[in-house]
């Protein structure tokens, strides 16, 4: 199957679907596709009234809801890029990526305003409340007469009533921006990632086509990632849009009890989740009980009707109604993952990455492979940088519609990311089986993914770090589900001073609350460790990562 439209394939699915529930904010307000369809139109006439044109750039700052998906829609279907940006990120990273991303309007929430301001974003013409759709700036007094005149602007186009039949969006190409995706908030390591149509398409394409049943429009999605990452975003809204189904937002932060008591209320066809959501449940539920049947659990037949009874106990716990679970955007813990196939638990590990929309590998649960992430997706090709990529790790490299073109005005690093013969150069090791299974075996990169899927970037949060006095280097690791650093002090200057070393490792771990004030809510440094001597480095003096990894 050929390129299609990703608008008009919204268009077509809102005019199908027009009365059907599409949007929902858990436990508030349910939008059916036509008024969805109605918030874009008058969005629409927003943006002209305010001088938006095609190819401008829509940031969008809010934790999940209803209208951040209308929001987002409003913008890929008017003609213009959107631009999500996490909203955990410090008002300043905010406002610095919206000004680096261009952006002209800015979709924003209370909670994240706070501590912004307009004259930090020269370039915005238009600050949108998002919950409400209200201005909260207008860079020229006409917009906001013309906002005063939407109802009576909107009634005067449709004067017949707004139906599925006035719907006309816009027509995007395979190359054309659909949208930038920043990998990072701090300034300084920013990337903006460009994704092409075609790579929306690729990803939407191979969603329908691998689902096991086929979601329809009937099916019911939770929506527990952040809208604002790449996977949360495709998996959980885009795909859903372009088939009619009803996408479930939890506004609140989704801790593992909202979760399942959203589950068991709404009762989702495919669940889209991080390793962690998973790993709780078994920590919580699974492995007590499995603790408590071990004499049972040794003994055959009778350990197979135990196993079946933790089964059942766990797809309901989920809801009862799923197909599969789908997990991505971290390591699966490996005691966790042996249970669950020994329990023949409906779930599958897959592997993406922000630069190819995001998914590279899948395998439907009956299929998959224990430790593999499945293979690659229709339309992308894999291959390993190793002189025996069957037995010997080499660096994972990519090739096909879903991959990106650059990052935003970032050459070195997008010239970097490719290689000659331009495949993309994922970072990540790994090997392959002969039938094209993917096998992990590490990050050459040293980005570390947080548990709702968030790149955190050691490198920034040890920017930071070094920042404090008798700070010599510093080394960000992932230590059982927390962020550590390793920190050589300078224990010289501490004594030129006239300071012990335990003093000087004092004032170091002082400084965490200031570090942490700094930093995103979801990197925040749990626990300081001082190192005796200086780290291992290369020739380069770049400190050895993988010595210290655990």
């Amino acid at each position: 199957m050929g390129f299609q439209s990703v608008n008009k394939m919204f268009e077509r699915s809102f005019q199908a679907n027009w009365e059907r529930a599409a949007l929902s904010n858990y436990q508030g307000i349910t939008l059916k596709y036509s008024d969805v369809a109605r918030r874009i139109e008058q969005l629409h006439i927003c943006f002209r009234n305010c001088g938006i044109e095609k190819g401008d750039k829509v940031a969008l700052c809010s934790k999940n809801q209803a209208n951040w998906g209308v929001c987002f829609l409003a913008a890929t279907t008017y003609g213009a890029v959107p631009v999500p940006i996490l909203h955990e990120f410090k008002p300043e990273n905010v406002q610095y990526l919206v000004n680096h991303s261009d952006a002209r309007v800015l979709f924003i929430d209370d909670a994240n305003w706070e501590g912004m301001s307009e004259t930090d974003m020269p370039d915005v013409k238009l600050i949108v409340r998002m919950s409400t759709l209200e201005y909260i700036y207008a860079a020229d007094k006409s917009f906001i007469e013309a906002r005063e005149r939407l109802a009576d602007e909107f009634k005067a186009l449709h004067p017949d009533g707004f139906g599925p039949e006035d719907l006309n969006y816009f027509e995007d190409g395979p190359e054309d921006l659909a949208l930038i995706n920043y990998t990072s908030g701090t300034s300084g390591f920013s990337k903006g990632v460009m994704l092409p149509y075609r790579a929306i398409w690729s990803n939407i394409r191979f969603a329908g086509e691998s689902a096991e049943p086929q979601m329809t429009c009937e099916s019911n999605m939770v929506a527990m990632l952040p809208s604002a990452h790449m996977y949360g975003l495709m998996f959980e809204l885009l795909f859903e849009m372009t088939i009619g189904a009803h996408v479930h937002f939890l506004t609140r932060v989704p801790s593992p009890k909202v979760i399942m008591k959203a589950f068991s209320e709404i009762h989702p066809d495919v669940i889209i989740a991080v390793p962690l959501i998973i790993e709780k449940v078994y920590k919580s539920q699974v492995k007590p009980a499995a603790d408590r049947n071990k004499t049972w659990l040794s003994i055959p037949l009778l350990d197979q009707i135990v196993l079946g009874k933790i089964r059942e106990g766990m797809i309901n716990a989920f809801g009862g109604n799923f197909e599969e679970i789908i997990l991505g955007g971290a390591a699966f813990n490996p005691e966790v993952e042996q249970f669950l196939r020994r329990v023949k638990f409906p779930f599958t590990v897959g592997y993406g990455m922000t630069e190819c929309g995001p998914l590279i590998t899948y395998a439907h649960w009956n299929r998959t492979k224990k430790g593999s992430c499945g293979y690659a997706i229709s339309g992308c090709s894999i291959r390993i940088d190793s002189p025996n990529p069957y037995k010997i790790p080499g660096e994972v490299q990519v090739k096909g519609d879903n991959v990106f073109v650059g990052y935003y005005k970032n050459r070195q690093a997008t010239k970097a990311s490719f290689t000659n013969d331009n495949w993309f150069k994922t970072g990540d090791m790994g090997v392959m089986d002969d039938d094209g299974y993917l096998y992990l075996r590490g990050r050459s990169k040293c980005m570390i993914l947080g548990p709702s899927g968030q790149n955190i970037y050691p490198e920034e949060l040890e920017a930071v770090i070094n920042n404090v006095n008798y700070v010599v280097d510093s080394l960000v690791i992932e230590d059982n589900g927390a962020l550590t650093a390793l920190i050589y002090p300078d224990y010289r200057q501490g004594q030129i001073d006239g300071l012990e070393a335990e003093e000087v490792m004092q004032r170091i771990t002082d400084c965490l609350p200031d570090i942490n004030k700094i930093v995103p809510g979801y990197a925040q440094i749990r626990k300081i460790e001082f190192l005796s001597e200086d780290f291992e480095r290369t020739p380069k003096r770049s400190i050895k990562r993988y010595l210290y990894q655990r």
